[in-house]
C-alpha cells in the first residue's frame, strides 16, 4: 500500500473541469497520493464557459469522481478546503462568500503560516481582457481550445516515434514577444497588489505559468494547471514553498517502490 505524502498546505488551479483537455485523472491521482491539512482550489478548477455550450454532456464521471476525491479528504483527513473562485468558474460568485462544514468558497483569500501571509488570488482582476471584454477572452479561448487539440495530435505523432511529450502551447507563450511581456506584466503586477494587502507573498493561477520566485522582499507563487504543466504548489512543514510537477511525482513513486523492491528482496 503506497503511504500519502503529507504537505500541510498543497494549492491547485486552472483544471477546467468539463473541457476534453483537463488532465482530470491525473489530478485525482495527485491528489489520492497525498495528505494535506490544507487545499486551496485556486480558481477555474470547473469550467463553466465550455459547460454553457456543450451543457452537462461535456461532463464526465471522470469530473465527479475528483471532487468524490475531495469529499473523502475531507471526511477521512479532516482537510480544509478553500475554493477561490476564477474568470471560468465566475458562477460562484453568486455564491461567495458561503462556509460548508470545512469548505469555503470565497473570492479571495489570505492564507498564513510560520508568521507569513500570503494574499490567494486567481489573478484575472488584472486581466483586463477577461474582466471588460468577456467576449474577447471568449474568442481567444477558441484558439487556444485548438491549439490544445493540435497538441494532442502532434504528440499522438510523438508517441509513436518514441519521442517524449512536448507542449506546443507552452512554446508558443515562450516564444511569441506578446506573450512572454504579458507574463511578466503580470507577475509585476500582482506582486504589487501584495504589498498594497501588506502580504508577504501572492499565490495566483490563470496563466498556466508556474512559479515560484521573489521580486525583491514579496514572493510570487503560481501554481500553474492542469491542461498543460500538470503542475501544484506544496508547502512543507517549515513553511517551504515549491512547485511539483505531476511527471516528476511519478518518477518519484517509481523510484521509491523499486527501493521496496530491493530492501524486500534483500
Amino acid at each position: 500500500m503506497q503511504l500519502r505524502t503529507y504537505y500541510p498546505t498543497v494549492v491547485l488551479s486552472d483544471i477546467h473541469l468539463g473541457t476534453a483537455h483537463s488532465k482530470t485523472e491525473e489530478v485525482s491521482s495527485f491528489l489520492k497520493s497525498i495528505n494535506c491539512d490544507k487545499l486551496i482550489l485556486n480558481g477555474d478548477i470547473i469550467d463553466g464557459w465550455q459547460l454553457q455550450k456543450g451543457g452537462l454532456n461535456k461532463w464526465k464521471a471522470k469530473h465527479t469522481q475528483f471532487f468524490k476525491v475531495i469529499m473523502k479528504m475531507m471526511e477521512n483527513f479532516g482537510t480544509e478546503v478553500i475554493y477561490v473562485r476564477g474568470n471560468h468558474d465566475d458562477f460562484l460568485d453568486n455564491l461567495a462568500p458561503l462556509t460548508l462544514y470545512n469548505l469555503k468558497i470565497v473570492k479571495d483569500y489570505t492564507h498564513e503560516s510560520h508568521g507569513k501571509r500570503y494574499y490567494v488570488t486567481h489573478g484575472d482582476v488584472f486581466d483586463s481582457v477577461t474582466t471588460q471584454m468577456k467576449w474577447l477572452a471568449k474568442l481567444g479561448d477558441v484558439g487556444y481550445s485548438f491549439l490544445l487539440w493540435l497538441n494532442k495530435i502532434y504528440n499522438a505523432r510523438r508517441v509513436k516515434k518514441g519521442k517524449p511529450y512536448y507542449s506546443l502551447s507552452q512554446s508558443v507563450k515562450q516564444k511569441v514577444k506578446s506573450a512572454v511581456s504579458y507574463i511578466s506584466d503580470f507577475e509585476k503586477e500582482l506582486v504589487e497588489l501584495a504589498r498594497i494587502k501588506r502580504c508577504n507573498g501572492i499565490i495566483c493561477g490563470h496563466i498556466h505559468h508556474p512559479e515560484n520566485r521573489f521580486y525583491e522582499e514579496i514572493h510570487y507563487l503560481n501554481s500553474g494547471d492542469w491542461v498543460e504543466t500538470l503542475s501544484a504548489l506544496v508547502e512543507d512543514e517549515k513553511g517551504n514553498w515549491s512547485v511539483r510537477y505531476y511527471e516528476g511525482m511519478l518518477m518519484e513513486a517509481n523510484r521509491e517502490e523499486v527501493i521496496d523492491e530491493i530492501c524486500i528482496a534483500s
